[in-house]
């Protein structure tokens, strides 16, 4: 266990029904406050309960490493809180984050763990986009994905303990028993070797956070380029990400690995550069030879998987013969 990740509660949700965009938590509107107390409950505190008002951050923490001794790290940055979640609120602009939301320093939201911890609704965050658009296409892509997160947490009020289960079978050609359940000690550590591949699991320990583009690479890194199961990752991500939820992380590793999409998801040198400004490989030990990602799709392709019938020959093949 992470210390940054005790004061956000990075588990899975333990029975909590998740909550659609056009719903009203109980939570929808909490105290806002500049302390760290937090809002104000309506119930009186318990005995065994963490204690609800700490004189500064740096007495939150004695607390937490009171109580956590084996844990390791310290705060997340990622301050939490109503006020916070209103701050950040009020800086979204819907046309920049369309062009630019797939580069790492892209104007990004960063309002995923305040809508995983009710500080902020579906709803809410969907009438501030309204308010800020000139023009219809301005906000498609950010309303595009509060649907989809709002479409994952009703397939999860579906599916239930179904969410960790491979909802189809893998389009890789590769049987199931071919992925390792365990997550190795080097992607655990952060220690592969690769920049962008351990700069990623550094910010995934350090803030408990990563911006979308660097989860689906590191995703389909662990899946793809060293055969585990996305179980196993989606497990890992759970113990870590602050916004982190079976509903959105699970199925979105299952698109990745294929098991919830028409084929897998994988990617290029080329694409990691360019999105991530070539930051991770100016600086990698593997730049100049060894990178298991500098060639073509197609290549990687045919390395990665084993060729599958198509579709649409696997229709074909299902339909009956018709006689003259």
């Amino acid at each position: 266990m992470n210390r940054a990740l005790a004061i956000g509660g990075f588990s899975p949700s333990h029975g909590r029904r998740p909550q659609a965009a056009g719903s009203a938590p109980g939570l929808l509107h909490p105290v806002a406050t500049d302390s760290l107390s937090g809002a104000l409950l309506s119930w009186p505190e318990q005995p065994g309960e963490l204690r609800r008002q700490f004189e500064s951050r740096q007495a939150l923490a004695a607390e937490l490493q009171r109580l956590f001794p084996e844990a390791e790290g310290s705060l997340s940055p990622i301050r939490g809180g109503r006020h916070q979640a209103e701050q950040l609120l009020g800086r979204i602009q819907p046309a920049r984050y369309a062009k630019g939301r797939n580069f790492l320093d892209g104007p990004v939201t960063r309002l995923s763990p305040y809508i995983r911890h009710g500080a902020l609704s579906l709803a809410e965050v969907r009438d501030a986009v309204f308010a800020r658009l000139r023009s219809r296409t301005d906000g498609e892509k950010l309303i595009n994905e509060l649907g989809w997160r709002d479409y994952w947490q009703r397939l999860w009020q579906q599916l239930g303990g179904g969410i960790w289960r491979d909802q189809e079978e893998l389009k890789t050609g590769h049987h199931p028993g071919a992925y390792s359940s365990e997550l190795p000690a080097d992607i655990a550590e952060g220690r592969t070797g690769l920049a962008c591949m351990d700069g990623f699991i550094a910010e995934l320990h350090s803030t408990g956070w990563l911006h979308n583009h660097a989860r689906m690479w590191l995703a389909a890194y662990l899946v793809h380029w060293r055969r585990i199961r996305w179980q196993a990752g989606a497990q890992w991500f759970l113990r870590h990400l602050l916004d982190g939820d079976p509903a959105s992380n699970n199925l979105s590793w299952q698109w990745v690995a294929s098991s919830f999409s028409h084929k897998p998801y994988f990617f290029n040198r080329s694409n990691l550069e360019r999105y991530s400004n070539g930051s991770y490989c100016r600086r990698c030990p593997l730049s100049e030879q060894g990178c298991p990602f500098d060639t073509s799709y197609e290549q990687l392709e045919a390395e990665l998987f084993k060729p599958m019938p198509s579709l649409r020959a696997n229709a074909a093949l299902s339909r009956p013969s018709r006689r003259r």
